[in-house]
């Protein structure tokens, strides 16, 4: 294992972390934007595990990941900035 394999389960460590923090956002402090900040890190995790597990493809699900985790954020964003 090199520091590069060491340094990706890092990152997804924090990545479930951060799901941890939003999901308790959503749930204590009644903010919608919770949820879609822990989906949009969820799938980052996903997004992740799944180029660790398989290196040789799936990039159509790589790429439908990356795409909702996007427009989950974009909209997080979006209810933070209208309240």
């Amino acid at each position: 294992m090199d520091i590069s394999d060491i340094i990706q389960i890092l990152a997804i460590l924090i990545e479930c972390a951060v799901v941890v923090i939003a999901v308790l956002i959503a749930i204590r402090n009644k903010k919608m934007y919770g949820w879609f900040i822990a989906l949009t890190f969820a799938l980052f995790a996903l997004f992740d595990v799944v180029r660790i597990l398989f290196q040789n493809g799936l990039s159509s699900i790589h790429s439908l990941l990356l795409l909702v985790a996007c427009v989950s954020m974009l909209y997080a964003v979006w209810l933070i900035y209208r309240e």
